[in-house]
């Protein structure tokens, strides 16, 4: 099987400028995926989807490549992940080079490590999945979740009329976290299918699926990776 990575890194972020590249302990934010991507073993090909020929440069010299720039119709912030995902399978293509499936790693999650991608890979293939999505456990489950009324009284804020219901007695929910997404190339037509069709949850832990996305975040990965180092 022909698997392909791709990185998405493009330039315009906004709540943290040029946060794909920001140092994080020293190096690029993107650089993280690239490692665990390369460490994994898994792929023939490790690309970085970016507009920005900076960001290109950073990502080859951690050894991605990049043979082409995303377009500006998807480097804009309502641009979906799969409409790039098509573009870059497309770009390929037009090299004469096709995948069996496609795995995306977003540079947001740099705690995600090469025996996470393993581990989702090969759950791919014992399932013969069409799809394959990272999940976490979340910290607190849906049912107890509530809004606040305007007058900030707890109005409906009880789960079946009890206040205080414990997390243990409503079961675990989890969220998709955003680290990995595999998924055979020829689903990608019907994108409703990669949620649906045959598509395999991969639970990952709490601590490795953060998702950068501000300062604050920077600074608590930073904090956990270095008190990994210890």
């Amino acid at each position: 099987m022909k698997s392909l990575a791709i990185i998405p890194a493009r330039s315009g972020s906004k709540g943290v400028k040029h946060k794909n590249i920001k140092l994080l302990n020293g190096k690029p934010l993107l650089a993280y995926s690239i490692e665990a991507a390369i460490d994994s073993g898994l792929f023939t090909e490790i690309m970085v989807s970016t507009d920005s020929d900076e960001y290109a440069e950073i990502a080859k010299s951690y050894g991605a490549k990049v043979p082409f720039l995303r377009s500006d119709n998807n480097s804009t912030d309502s641009a979906s992940s799969w409409d790039m995902v098509m573009e870059v399978l497309q770009n390929y293509k037009k090299m004469n080079c096709t995948f069996d499936n496609v795995c995306l790693l977003q540079p947001t999650s740099p705690l995600r490590e090469a025996s996470d991608i393993k581990n989702a890979y090969e759950l791919f293939y014992d399932k013969d999945a069409n799809s394959v999505i990272s999940v976490c456990e979340m910290e607190h489950s849906p049912i107890v979740c509530m809004q606040v009324n305007d007058d900030c009284s707890m109005g409906e804020f009880v789960l079946n009329g009890k206040p205080g219901t414990n997390r243990q007695s409503v079961g675990k929910y989890y969220r998709i976290n955003g680290a990995i997404y595999i998924v055979k190339t020829n689903i990608l037509n019907n994108i409703q299918n990669l949620y649906t069709d045959r598509c395999f949850t991969y639970i990952m832990d709490e601590k490795k699926s953060i998702d950068i996305d501000t300062e604050f975040d920077f600074f608590v990965t930073e904090k956990i990776i270095n008190s990994s180092q210890k």
